[in-house]
């Protein structure tokens, strides 16, 4: 009797990758071109952000750290004495300490959920030395996909972060998506989720068009990223940063622009770009307040708390799931 075979299921890194290649491959295929920005962030795209959020025409960042420096206990006063605190799309972990900060350490299990699994654990090993004794728990994820958070303990609410106005880069019906999930992910608690509202276009577009090229550099990773992984092909020199305020959906846009005509080659297959075409590759919706808050209610959250600066320019809200 011959043996049967049984194929292993893909690690997580090959079906992340498995995942590129068929995303960008459908991206290809279509026009207008564009694919999702979760792909900005490998290990190097993520070093790339956090390079950005130091940038001096970059307001998100210091904006919304000074609202948790000043209002992080009221802030976490809305979770409970005890919290399974979900920060989704974690990054560095820089953000959560000032929240971790005005929190009882022993009442607190913690669960950083990022796409970039080496950038992830480097952060949560930086944060666990930092932090001892906090219950760290990690979890490389997609978390717009179906994933498995750890159980909730007796007496414990589970709360999320979702701090940098990250929502923004989702299209309308993927951000809605994304609050229902998190409604149900985190019913019974709460999301503390932060937005970019609505300004002047040329500080929009100063911050995206950093003169140290830094965001033309994040950008281009997306390919770079995409030559790493999946063996694309491509002139070097063949793609540019693109990014604007689009007042009629307000939001800002980032594309590579074909510098001329040219060919990417991905999986055996030859996509034609013509001189000007795009990849459009993220959006950044601005928000205000007021609409923010009918579209969570929508979702199944009520709005409580917003902490805003004295411009206006970004907000941190609280959603009872």
């Amino acid at each position: 009797m011959n043996p049967t075979l049984v194929s292993s299921p893909p690690s997580p890194a090959q079906a992340a990758r498995q995942a590129f290649a068929a995303d960008l491959q459908r991206a290809l295929a279509r026009r207008p071109r564009a694919i999702s920005p979760k792909y900005f962030y490998d290990e190097a795209g993520s070093r790339l952000f956090e390079q950005i959020c130091e940038l001096p025409e970059y307001y998100p960042t210091r904006t919304e750290l000074a609202l948790l420096r000043a209002h992080a206990p009221d802030m976490a006063a809305q979770f409970g004495p005890r919290v399974q605190l979900v920060e989704y799309g974690a990054g560095a972990l820089r953000k959560v300490r000032l929240l971790l900060d005005a929190l009882p350490r022993e009442r607190v299990q913690f669960v950083p959920l990022d796409i970039s699994g080496p950038h992830l654990l480097a952060a949560s090993a930086a944060l666990a030395a930092d932090y001892p004794g906090l219950a760290l728990q990690p979890l490389v994820a997609d978390f717009t996909r179906p994933h498995m958070l750890p159980a909730v303990p007796p007496g414990v609410r589970r709360v999320g972060f979702f701090p940098g106005s990250s929502i923004g880069n989702f299209t309308p019906d993927e951000a809605d998506a994304f609050l229902r999930l998190a409604a149900r992910e985190l019913a019974g608690g709460g999301l503390l989720i932060g937005l970019d509202l609505v300004k002047d276009p040329a500080v929009l577009h100063a911050a995206y068009n950093d003169a140290a090229g830094v965001t033309a550099a994040f950008n281009l990773n997306l390919l770079a990223h995409a030559r790493r992984e999946l063996g694309a092909e491509f002139p070097p020199d063949g793609f540019v940063h693109l990014a604007f305020y689009n007042p009629a959906y307000q939001r800002i846009e980032m594309h590579l622009r074909a510098c001329r005509a040219l060919e990417m080659q991905l999986g055996g297959e030859r996509y034609a770009f013509d001189e000007g075409e795009t990849l459009h590759t993220e959006n950044s919706h601005k928000y205000t307040v007021a609409g923010f808050q009918a579209q969570a209610a929508r979702a199944g959250f009520r709005p409580g708390r917003v902490w805003t600066d004295a411009r206006s320019w970004f907000a941190l809200m609280w959603l009872e799931a």
